[in-house]
Parts: C-alpha cells; structure tokens; sequence
C-alpha cells in the first residue's frame, strides 16, 4: 500500500469511487429502514422469505418516508458520521486509492456479505478510510510500518484504528525465505503462531491480532518495491497462517495486492494456494481458506 500520493485526473474514475460509496450508504439506509419496520410490525404481519431484501427495504423506506417530520416519534435512518466523512473526504481529496476500481470492487462485494464482520488490513493508506467505511458496524485494525504515517493519518482520521508492526525481513531475502517457507516448522498448523518457530512467521504484532477470529485479511503492506524493502514474505505467510488457525468450519478471505511483482505472486501462491484463489482482478488476487482445525488432516495446499 504505498503512501505516495498518486494523482488521478480522471473525472470518470473518481464518479465511480464516489458511486460505490453513495451505493453502500443507500443500501445502509435502507437496511436500516427496513429493520425498523420489521420490528414495529412482526406481532401483526410475515414477510415473506422470497422477496428480495432490497426491494423490501425500498417499500419501508417508501411507507415510512412520511413520519420524517419533527413531530414523528418513529424517527429517521441517518448516515453515520463515518459514513458522511468518508464521502466528503473522496468527493473533495485529490488523492484516490491506490487499488483501481475493479479491484476494490472484489474486496468491496465480500463486505457486503459479511459486514460488519473483522477485517484485518496489512498497510495504512489512502484507501483506509474507504475500508473502515465499507465493514461500518465491524472491526478493521490497520498494520503499518511507518510510525510519522501512522501519526499523520491518526490526526487527519483518529477513528481509524492503526498499529505500528515491525519487519526484519528484506526483498532480497526472499528466494531464501521461500526455501525456508516449506520446511515442516513452518507447515504445521495448529500452534499459536505468536511461538511459531517459522522465521516467516509474524511473532511480534499487536495482541488484538492474535486474539480476534478475522473474516477478511487485506495484504498491502509493507513496501515491497526495492531490494533493501521489508517485503510482503512474512505478511502472506502470516494471514495465511492466522485463516489455518482459525476455528473449525469458519473460513477467511484473504486479498493480496501488488501480484504483478514477483514476491507478491510466488509467495501467494505458495503459502495462500493456488487451489484456495476464487479470482484474480487486474493486481488483486482473492483466496477463500478453510480452517484447517477440524482434525480432517487436511494438506497445507490442496492437491
């Protein structure tokens, strides 16, 4: 997730950022009408299972559009402050995400299944904002490896929740940390990842990471772009692990960015699957992976 600004002139590119956002908060508000309907009338009416929450929550919304004056006691669905923050911040900055439309597009289309739900994001950046917006309701941590980042964007953003994470690996060290990727210390599932004898393994990220079951792991960080950079080794081993981990029968998705450079395709390919990607969008890659807890002896990759 590089933190450089990158202008882009296009008018077109940023309606349709702007689209995604005003498409997210109609379906918010509508859910949210819908809710309050629901409730008001479940003694006295069924709604039936067919019909589609959508248009449901357009018939609330509709119905209920009379009692917004003062004097209703019903009230209003309102947008969120977060929500109308990060509107105001995209439709007046300059400065767009550095992922292209069609990318977010594929993270964007899962949180809005599993929102709110946790989403765990290697990087702090210009999208980040867009994120913690997009699981509204749920729980996004930001990793980053620059400290003056972190402290730049938590006095412009300080609802966003950011850590500072440490890497001792380098690009240029990664033909050699791929070798060691396939040793059987750093294969096994099943041990806290925090005791992991794998030198790819993250042992030194914030507790929160460890403690909470995450439902979507973004990998855009940290930089990865010269040899004498940290690289993403660790990071893509390391969401994979945590999805491993993860109880029985629960599955995460993990999105690595950047696979056009060669450390970010190997090593997500080796330590996220090739068996386990669902979709590959421009320099996105999506993988679904099962927990590897139900004592199914599953393989570290699918055959």
């Amino acid at each position: 997730m590089s933190r450089s600004p990158k202008t882009h002139p296009s008018f077109n590119y940023k309606l349709l950022l702007l689209g995604v956002f005003l498409a997210f908060v109609v379906l918010f508000v509508l859910r949210s009408s819908f809710s309050s309907s629901s409730d008001s009338s479940e003694n006295t009416s069924t709604i039936s299972p067919e019909v589609p929450l959508l248009s449901r929550s357009a018939k609330d919304s509709s119905s209920s559009s009379t009692n917004c004056s003062p004097s209703s006691t019903t009230g209003c669905s309102k947008i969120p402050s977060s929500l109308a923050q990060t509107i105001i911040h995209y439709t007046t900055s300059t400065i767009t995400p550095q992922q292209t439309l069609k990318e977010i597009s594929v993270t964007a289309k899962i949180l809005d299944k599993k929102s709110p739900c946790n989403f765990l994001v290697f990087g702090l950046g210009h999208d980040s904002l867009m994120w913690s917006a997009l699981n509204h309701g749920g729980r996004t941590i930001f990793l980053e490896e620059d400290e003056s980042w972190i402290e730049q964007i938590r006095r412009r953003f300080p609802t966003l929740e950011s850590y500072h994470v440490t890497y001792n690996s380098k690009v240029n060290e990664a033909d050699n940390l791929m070798d060691v990727g396939q040793g059987p210390e750093c294969t096994a599932v099943g041990s806290d990842i925090k005791y992991s004898m794998c030198q790819l393994a993250l042992k030194g990220l914030p507790s929160q990471v460890y403690d909470m079951k995450w439902d979507l792991i973004m990998v855009d960080a940290p930089t990865g772009y010269h040899d004498q950079a940290p690289g993403r080794m660790s990071a893509i081993y390391t969401a994979g692990m945590i999805a491993r981990n993860k109880e029985e029968g629960e599955t995460t998705h993990v999105f690595v960015h950047d696979v056009n450079r060669v450390v970010e395709d190997k090593f997500s390919m080796s330590f996220l699957c090739k068996g386990y990607m669902q979709k590959q969008e421009g320099r996105l890659r999506h993988f679904t992976i099962p927990s590897h807890m139900d004592g199914s002896s599953r393989p570290f990759c699918p055959e």
